[in-house]
């Protein structure tokens, strides 16, 4: 099934912009500390024996990580590009194509849900019933966020660099979906935590590949999408932040991890 096939119900710019960048996504999007696996497995008691269903999985990024778990692993995507990208680096998952707002598998049939970097882009509500329809009674539901650390101030002016071609699509910090998972009434309260997630390597794969697998940036013409990518690169060179080095690049980011229970 092609990433068409869900084209009115998920939001134009993700689905064309990561069809378009998703070999950007595999190579420029970091994965998650070690630390917030642990915590995930922890709180949500995944291991041998339970199923888990990453859902929006991207191209697996963490996907990947959940393999070692033990767990039963399903990866659930609605872009053909993506998927194309996640059964090639996590052979282990079981792909399928769904959407958030109609899971591809039977009622109580998983044990946790974990949300990657893609809970702005559901419709919250009748997402929240679909991930509560496919969980037992009392399984646990898992978002965590990549993201750049906007505190060291070279980042902080890169992002409004990029944040200028944002227009009016979804974004994590605005898109209200704790208040409206909480006003479900499905889950248990919010626990949250936040850790450090620094990513190191060459320019083009850790700052300039991220930049152009951004949904918005990734539908620019391409003229206008080569001189952001420009402008950035210029932007890290000029100002020789503190981590760069000759041999790649230090990119802050923090990971935030929510996590709590469907109510049974």
């Amino acid at each position: 099934m092609s990433s068409d096939s869900f084209s009115s119900t998920i939001h134009e710019r993700a689905a064309l912009g990561f069809d378009r960048a998703a070999g950007e996504y595999e190579r420029g999007r970091p994965g998650y500390p070690a630390a917030a696996i642990d915590l995930l497995a922890s709180e949500l008691a995944l291991g041998p024996g339970t199923t888990v269903v990453d859902l929006a999985a991207g191209t697996g990024k963490l996907t990947r990580a959940l393999i070692p778990t033990g767990a039963r692993v399903i990866a659930v995507e609605p872009v053909a590009g993506m998927r194309e990208q996640l059964v090639g680096a996590v052979p282990a998952a079981e792909v399928l194509a769904g959407t958030a707002e109609a899971i591809p598998l039977a009622d109580g049939n998983a044990d946790a849900v974990l949300v990657a970097q893609a809970f702005h882009w559901f419709n919250t509500p009748v997402a929240a019933r679909e991930i509560h329809r496919v969980l037992r009674p009392g399984g646990g539901l898992g978002v965590i966020w990549n993201v750049w650390d906007d505190t060291v101030d070279w980042v902080g002016r890169m992002q409004q660099l990029i944040g200028a071609y944002r227009g009016d699509t979804p974004q994590r910090a605005t898109s209200g979906w704790r208040e409206q998972l909480i006003a479900t009434a499905l889950f248990t309260p919010l626990s949250d935590r936040t850790l450090p997630n620094v990513v190191s390597g060459s320019l083009e794969d850790v700052l300039l590949a991220r930049t152009a697998s951004i949904s918005f940036i990734a539908t620019l013409p391409e003229a206008e999408r080569g001189k952001l990518l420009d402008d950035v690169r210029a932007l890290v060179i000029a100002e020789h932040p503190e981590g760069w080095a000759q041999d790649g690049l230090t990119m802050p980011y923090v990971t935030h991890v929510t996590w709590c229970h469907a109510t049974r």
